[in-house]
């Protein structure tokens, strides 16, 4: 503690170093794209082609975000953060949904409505051009979407919770992106057979409610977690049969548990010990299930077990309450 956090930066793990690629991946697809759709979409006339520029410059401005949260929280612990900066991830994805809300669900909502009070002066070729735009824009989405998730494959598949936030926005992101790029197609075809501008901004207007949509969700996953969520219940149960399974543990009184970082949770446990322990039995079987925590899950890195001696709490439950009551040894 109390070494500079930039100089003595934890080591990233290869699933870091995985997400890292993966959000470089996103970025640069994102860029081009950007610069592409707003090109067409400008020489076409295009609100659909526009509100998909508009997309794209807010998924680059939030793989910016994603990226500064990868480097922030590898800072290690010091005194004034003494459970490290993992929830970083968290605050930055939380800045990212906003990003996806106002410059993205925000613009598309204008652009459609613009175009729905708008004649529509639209230019075949112009459109032709923005549909092979589209059509590039939907295999470089693709092409990231399948890197996320073959990245998803690899650390244990969708059965389990994506816990990366960097890596759970960058999946929501692309996957939103393609459907984006549909809607814009289907929107920009229509409105060329038809004449019809109403298809263009419907699809423009469509493309808004989807960035809404994954701007909500992703927003509410980042503050759970910002405001201290448990881990999930699957691991939880884990770590409380294996406390129960200990023959010196009479009874687990209560577990706590907290994420503080995609690889990173704390666990807080009260603990009624059998009978007969002294304080250094207590020390050595507090170290043993500690370790046998970690064994068992190993993102947890903070374990704290309150220990209390079970025969004299169950004798002081006999009386009225007082400061004996709880029969505590002490943390552990």
């Amino acid at each position: 503690m109390g070494h500079s956090a930039e100089v003595n930066r934890k080591p990233s793990s290869p699933s870091d170093r995985r997400t890292r690629v993966t959000v470089l991946v996103a970025l640069a697809a994102n860029l081009v794209i950007a610069v592409a759709k707003a090109v067409g979409g400008l020489f076409a006339g295009s609100p659909a082609l526009l509100s998909e520029a508009a997309h794209s410059v807010a998924d680059s401005l939030n793989e910016v975000f994603l990226l500064a949260a990868l480097r922030r929280s590898r800072r290690p612990a010091d005194n004034r953060h003494p459970f490290g900066y993992g929830k970083e991830r968290f605050f930055w994805s939380l800045l990212a949904a906003v990003g996806i809300f106002l410059m993205g669900g925000c613009f598309s909502f204008f652009q459609g409505f613009e175009a729905l009070g708008s004649e529509g002066s639209e230019s075949h070729s112009g459109y032709v051009a923005g549909l092979v735009v589209l059509v590039v824009a939907l295999l470089a989405e693709g092409g990231s979407l399948l890197r996320a998730l073959h990245q998803v494959q690899k650390q244990g598949g969708f059965s389990s919770e994506i816990r990366d936030p960097a890596l759970r926005t960058v999946i929501a992101e692309d996957g939103t992106a393609v459907l984006g790029v549909l809607f814009a197609i289907a929107g920009m075809a229509l409105h060329m057979v038809t004449g019809q501008v109403v298809y263009e901004a419907s699809a423009s207007i469509a493309i808004g409610c989807l960035l809404v949509f994954v701007a909500y969700r992703l927003g509410r996953d980042a503050r759970d977690q910002l405001i201290g969520q448990a881990t999930d219940e699957e691991s939880s149960n884990r770590i409380r049969a294996l406390l129960e399974a200990q023959p010196e543990i009479d009874s687990v009184e209560s577990l706590l548990t907290m994420q503080l970082g995609p690889d990173s949770t704390l666990v807080a446990a009260r603990v009624d010990l059998t009978p007969g322990l002294d304080s250094e039995e207590v020390e050595l079987v507090a170290v043993r299930i500690k370790a046998s925590v970690r064994n068992l899950v190993p993102e947890v890195d903070q374990i704290f077990l309150d220990v209390t001696d079970a025969r004299l709490a169950r004798r002081a439950a006999a009386h009225e309450n007082g400061p004996a009551a709880t029969g505590e040894r002490g943390g552990t």
